[in-house]
């Protein structure tokens, strides 16, 4: 169970952890500083998450901490999902992925607040507080530039239509997700799916824009431990100063 536990509690970490270090690249870039400092902020709430979660994954393992977690896993080792290793193309890429990310967080974080683990009940008890003020802020941007200019309808769109085939991904459960469900202390990606989908296609239709036909995707998960080319680039960077200094004390 130990195993299986703690690999649960990578991939409820991993995910954030790779998403807040996406947001932290584009600091200074947002559009106006108020949104500059409200898009730093989401990703400091999902610093602290990952943090949360990490912590907990370490303490099911003897002489192991967040840190090394975050700073001295390989690739292979990461078990976050594909779409919040895409890079920051433009704002659109960033308030889309967020928006996707956002809907499935809310569904989940709910669900895993009735976790028998107490303590992946209490933290999802504390994320989702965040999560909630996240979403309505993604949704709001999204039907604000999809109800505001050609331009931004059609930034919007193809985003939209760039990012979709990462989102079949978000409601896979593989044996690590079956077992924890079985057990109590998970959630089944696939019993959110529809809803993500409702809220997804209601928001879109409001802002003036439309979900994709189902697209395909052939590349294994990342909660299976394969990534996608940009992974390798954003570790590389987010682990360059501790792997450099390995004894170093901050």
């Amino acid at each position: 169970m130990n195993q299986s536990l703690y690999e649960y509690c990578l991939r409820l970490g991993d995910t954030p952890l790779i998403l807040s270090q996406r947001i932290g690249e584009y600091c200074s870039k947002a559009p106006h500083l108020e949104e500059d400092l409200a898009i730093t902020n989401v990703g400091l709430d999902l610093l602290g998450q990952a943090e949360n979660f990490l912590t907990y994954a370490a303490s099911l393992k003897e002489e192991l901490t967040a840190d090394e977690l975050a700073f001295k896993r390989k690739e292979k080792d990461f078990r976050s999902f594909h779409l919040v290793e895409v890079p920051n193309i433009d704002f659109a890429y960033v308030l889309v992925r967020q928006f996707f990310i956002d809907v499935y967080h809310n569904l989940f974080y709910t669900s895993l607040c009735n976790s028998k683990d107490e303590t992946i009940a209490g933290i999802s008890k504390k994320s989702i507080k965040e999560v909630r003020y996240h979403l309505q802020r993604s949704q709001d941007w999204i039907i604000r530039l999809g109800q505001g200019t050609e331009e931004s309808n059609h930034r919007l769109q193809v985003t939209i239509n760039e990012l979709w085939m990462y989102i079949d991904e978000l409601f896979y459960d593989n044996e690590i997700d079956n077992e924890m469900t079985k057990e109590g202390i998970g959630v089944s990606n696939r019993e959110i799916k529809n809803n993500w989908f409702n809220i997804v296609t209601d928001t879109l239709n409001d802002a003036g824009l439309s979900s994709p036909e189902n697209i395909p995707y052939t590349l294994q998960y990342g909660k299976d431990g394969f990534h996608t080319e940009y992974m390798g680039y954003l570790l590389a960077e987010m682990q360059h100063l501790p792997l450099l200094y390995p004894d170093a004390k901050w």
